[in-house]
């Protein structure tokens, strides 16, 4: 599978996501998607990132903002749900609210 394949699949996976997570009653606006090696390397500097590699320089990563009841929340045990449909559209995918090392809520991506 090409990178652009993989590509493809991530943005239809959070496609569904988006609706999955209005019929949830959560409304997510955009963070980041694409992110340039300068900026990882920034981020990977200050502590806010512990890998110079992040699926984000490949368009394989996304960060959202969470609102519930019109207030912007990144809890983890409100989120769960949106990270196990997430993790079950495919073995690919991976919530950052799982990750073992930090707790990333608003990430999601495709790890190939």
């Amino acid at each position: 599978m090409t990178l652009s394949d993989h590509q493809w699949q991530f943005i239809q996976h959070v496609s569904e996501l988006i609706r999955f997570a209005a019929y949830q009653g959560i409304k997510l606006t955009g963070g980041e998607l694409y992110r340039p090696a300068e900026m990882q390397e920034i981020y990977y500097k200050k502590g806010l990132t512990k890998t110079k590699n992040s699926n984000h320089l490949r368009k394989l990563a996304i960060d959202f903002n969470f609102f519930i009841d019109g207030k912007l929340t990144y809890s983890h045990e409100k989120l769960k749900i949106l990270g196990a449909f997430w993790e079950s559209l495919s073995p690919l995918n991976r919530w950052g609210g799982n990750f073992k090392s930090i707790n990333d809520t608003p990430h999601f991506e495709r790890n190939v």
